[in-house]
């Protein structure tokens, strides 16, 4: 599963970690999060994340 880096901080959403803090198990699927899920770090929307080269 790809990784996901936020463009406003540079959090990296992890699958294989999850979020557990904010109900994404690990092995859940950046796509597979909830359309309301945020950045735990700086709480922007999914929309300003994308795929880690």
């Amino acid at each position: 599963m790809k990784k996901y880096v936020c463009s406003a901080c540079g959090y990296v959403y992890d699958p294989a970690k999850g979020d557990p803090e904010h109900g994404a198990k690990p092995g859940t699927a950046f796509e597979d999060l909830p359309d309301d899920w945020t950045c735990p770090e700086c709480g922007v929307g999914k929309d300003m994340f994308s795929p880690e080269d």
